[in-house]
């Protein structure tokens, strides 16, 4: 069980330093009004957000079931 907790951690890190950042085009000085503009996700970016949201749900599960 802690050999799947390790993989699955190693999977998430690597996902979440491959995605895009939501904020890429905000400066240190401005341009902080574009930032929460709503942005269509497809193809690539797409399938690793998901990615990213099942290795999460898998984590805190694992977590959750290792804790009792």
């Amino acid at each position: 069980m802690d050999l799947i907790l390790i993989i699955i951690c190693a999977l998430l890190i690597a996902v979440v330093l491959l995605q895009s950042g939501k904020a890429e085009s905000a400066s240190l000085t401005g341009a902080t009004d574009r930032m929460f503009v709503k942005r269509k996700e497809r193809g690539g970016e797409l399938f690793i957000t998901r990615l990213t949201f099942v290795l999460g749900a898998a984590f805190f599960i694992l977590c959750f079931i290792m804790g009792f």
